[in-house]
């Protein structure tokens, strides 16, 4: 049964850990898409193209920025997964 347990703990550490890498992201996507949507909503354009680009800008942006940290937080859930330091 120890088996178990420890395949739910790896389960949940792989799901918590996404989560937590992916953040940032969507943080950062999700402030700009608002302030671009309130832009068109002042300016009174609402084409899509100009709430997507910087959207997908900051977040590929932050996606460059945080990569090793993103790296980083996988190898210690693989290291931890396989047993070892």
């Amino acid at each position: 049964m120890p088996m178990d347990t420890d395949l739910v703990e790896l389960a949940r550490s792989a799901l918590l850990s996404g989560v937590v890498v992916i953040a940032p992201v969507l943080v950062v996507g999700f402030v700009v898409g608002t302030l671009a949507g309130l832009v068109q909503a002042a300016t009174g354009v609402h084409e899509q193209i100009v709430g997507l680009v910087p959207r997908l800008a900051a977040m590929v942006a932050m996606l460059v920025v945080s990569l090793p940290w993103m790296v980083e937080r996988f190898v210690e859930l693989f290291r931890s997964a396989a047993g070892g330091s």
